[in-house]
């Protein structure tokens, strides 16, 4: 392996732009959030740690397939793409979902206000679609409690309305491995403004860049935007995500990883390891002024199909144990939230306040298989698991923000309620069935202060609450066949102390220390045969620093940074698998240190090139802290956007390059993997070229 010191070198001098004398024009660069407050507030006002990504940032020279191409920008988050379409993005926030085996845990997702995580934390960044964002809002630190249980941090996507003369447009791009992308859209709205729809369509085909990872999916989203009357707004939402079959190439060991990084293990292509979705979704969201009032109202319906084909060996699930190695289960959902939104009035400056109730609800019907049938392997075989799980939760929260003079105050409290229902129908091996209800008011606090206009500073500190997911549930630690209900939900104490600083029109820093101590924190019991079963260990320290900066020169020239450290530990020792982990071992799935630096230059109207450079340390892959640790990387991106119009028709080109220098390295780890199969090799360099054509009536 290389030693990426002189990469992050050139990483920060890349970055390092930003002494550049500003020209006359500058663009504003404090964005409007709603996440946070509830009410659209600039983020340079709000005493948390709150980063806006638009669209320009997510769009241009993107190939917009992953979530991970937008919020690496951002500090606090580690996004890591596993090159596995069949397990989803690995993202954590401030350490909190680092250990997530596939998905994304402890993070709260939301698109358009509704949740795209169950009520038990178990969420999917893959329903995120970037072709139709408009913008995406990351929260961070003790302000994220208020959104609930498991939420370590809350990322929104926000779509765009359909607005201005109706336009239709087509693109495609290729690239490394075989990918191909087509995607269709329409969109726009009527002369006075009040209906507008964006359609869009799109269908991904990759071979993967490892070996038995290659994977079809398609996306649909569709919305109608109305304006009914001055006073109020309606936005009627439809998404759709289809994967058939989409092969999974599992971890690797380290010895497999740096002999072939292209390899996986041989038991995924002898059992065929792979997975299909089938996921819908509608939505709404009205809101209407009463006054200076405002009533806000979401609800949402949907459900998910998946079918899993795992590669647990046929001897650890011959004593009847586990739920074999087939995943099977159809997930019915829906939810609503309440929201009134009151200014009052008689008061030193500007106090409102937010009242609102959150209800989710998911069933899963979940069957379990074995994964041969006679001599045949990958093949769905005898049952092993039947069951109802019900997650039901119902947050009622109230929350108040005053602006008094150069002070801010954001406060809020919220019963955070969740309750996990069982309904064992495979009775061969005992009753599984019952229910356990976590349950905990959650009270946030922030404070900021204005030095200056152009200069703030805030506080603020909270308790955060983190319920165990339904697959954290699944087992009982010992040779027994039982839910879990003994497992507790990790409470962690909050704290956070930040800057932000406005330099002119051209340039936003925020910096943030923060400290988040945490109790009952879950991890890994045992691990064997694919049944994994978890419990709670103590406590655990995080300290860290986050410094986000963006700047635009002037018109050519723009730059932007995110800087995090993080130190995660753990505050005690406790026992697991019948090993002891020390007091002040290292969480693992964390790096100590991420950068993303990004230098963009617009030479001529039309035209965009941009470089990426990214940086992480090493990441531990056990409790134990004794694997191989993946090792640090630091990998630079370039690409190139053109655009031409021409009367009615807007034409666009794209190139890009990712892992200029060919780095051979792990881009994200499984942690705790009982096999030793911690590692998942990123792409060598790759090439993508794209083009689109768009006419507007």
């Amino acid at each position: 392996m290389q030693n990426p010191s002189p990469r992050l070198a050139g990483c920060l001098a890349l970055c390092g732009v930003a002494a550049a004398v500003p020209a006359d024009e500058r663009q504003e660069l404090d964005p409007m959030v709603v996440t946070g407050s509830y009410s659209l507030s600039r983020s340079f006002d709000q005493p948390a740690a709150v980063d806006s990504v638009d669209r320009r940032q997510i769009a241009e020279g993107q190939l917009r397939i992953n979530a991970s191409e937008a919020l690496s920008r951002v500090p606090g988050l580690v996004v890591q793409n596993r090159q596995n379409y069949a397990q989803d993005l690995q993202i954590s926030s401030r350490g909190f979902g680092a250990r997530a085996a596939f998905g994304v845990r402890g993070i709260k997702l939301l698109m358009d206000g509704i949740p795209a995580s169950t009520p038990d934390g178990q969420g999917q960044a893959a329903t995120f679609n970037l072709d139709v964002a408009e913008r995406f809002e990351v929260l961070r630190g003790p302000a994220a409690t208020l959104y609930g249980s498991n939420s370590g941090g809350v990322i929104q996507m926000f779509s765009r309305d359909g607005e201005g003369p109706p336009r239709i447009g087509a693109e495609t791009v290729f690239g490394s491995d075989d990918l191909k992308r087509n995607h269709l859209y329409a969109e726009g709205g009527n002369a006075v403004g009040n209906a507008g729809f964006v359609l869009d369509a799109s269908r991904l085909d990759t071979d993967g860049y490892r070996d038995h990872s290659a994977a079809r999916r398609d996306q649909t989203f569709a919305k109608l935007n109305l304006k009914p009357d001055d006073d109020s707004r309606l936005a009627l939402i439809f998404s759709s995500l289809e994967q058939d079959d989409t092969e999974d190439p599992l971890g690797q060991t380290w010895e497999g990883f740096d002999d072939d990084p292209r390899s996986v293990t041989a038991n995924a292509v002898l059992f065929d390891t792979r997975k299909s979705i089938d996921h819908q979704q509608a939505g709404l969201n009205y809101e209407r002024r009463f006054g200076d009032a405002t009533l806000q109202v979401n609800a949402y319906a949907g459900q998910r199909s998946v079918l899993q084909f795992l590669a647990i060996p046929r001897t650890a699930v011959a004593n009847r144990l586990g739920s074999g190695g087939v995943v099977d289960f159809d997930r019915d959902f829906h939810g609503s939230t309440l929201r009134w939104l009151q200014p009052v009035s008689g008061v030193p400056g500007e106090l409102s306040l937010a009242f609102g109730i959150d209800y989710d609800w998911s069933r899963d019907d979940r069957r379990g298989f074995q994964n041969f049938s006679g001599d045949r392997l990958g093949v769905k075989g005898e049952l092993r698991r039947d069951e109802l799980d019900t997650a039901t939760s119902l947050d009622p929260y109230v929350q108040a923000n005053w602006m008094l003079g150069d002070w801010t105050l954001l406060a809020g409290l919220r019963h955070s309620n969740m309750e996990m229902e069982v309904d064992d129908h495979f009775l061969v091996n005992g009753d599984s069935s019952g229910s356990r209800r976590f349950e905990k008011n959650v009270p946030s606090l922030g404070v900021l202060y204005a030095f200056t206009p152009s200069l703030h500073g805030y506080i603020s500190a909270a308790r955060g609450f983190e319920t165990p997911t339904q697959a954290e549930m699944a087992y009982a630690p010992g040779l027994v066949e039982n839910f879990n209900f003994d497992l507790q939900a990790a409470t962690s104490s909050q704290y956070e102390a930040g800057l932000k600083a406005l330099i002119g029109r051209w340039a936003r820093v925020n910096a943030a220390l923060f400290e988040i101590r945490s109790d009952d924190e879950i991890v890994v019991a045992e691990a064997t045969g694919g049944r994994t079963s978890f419990q709670n260990a103590g406590r655990t320290l995080r300290r860290g620093f986050e410094l986000g900066i963006e700047a635009e020169f002037d018109e050519r020239w723009s730059a932007s940074l995110a800087y995090t450290r993080l130190s995660a530990t753990y505050d005690s020792s406790f026992e697991s698998g019948g090993e002891i982990i020390d007091k002040g071992n290292h969480l693992p799935g964390i790096p100590a240190s991420t950068l993303f630096g990004e230098l963009v230059w617009r030479p001529l109207q039309g035209i965009a090139m941009g470089w990426e450079g990214q940086y992480r340390s090493k990441v531990y892959v056990d409790d134990s802290n004794e694997a191989k640790p993946a090792p640090s990387y630091a990998v630079f991106n370039w690409r190139t956007q053109f655009e031409q119009v021409s009367g009615p028709w807007t034409f666009r080109q794209l190139i890009r390059v990712d892992n200029l220098f060919d780095r051979q390295y792990v881009g994200s780890v499984i942690v705790g993997d009982s096999n030793g199969r911690f590692y998942e090799a990123a792409p060598g360099r790759s090439w993508y070229a794209g083009a689109t054509v768009e006419y507007d009536f």
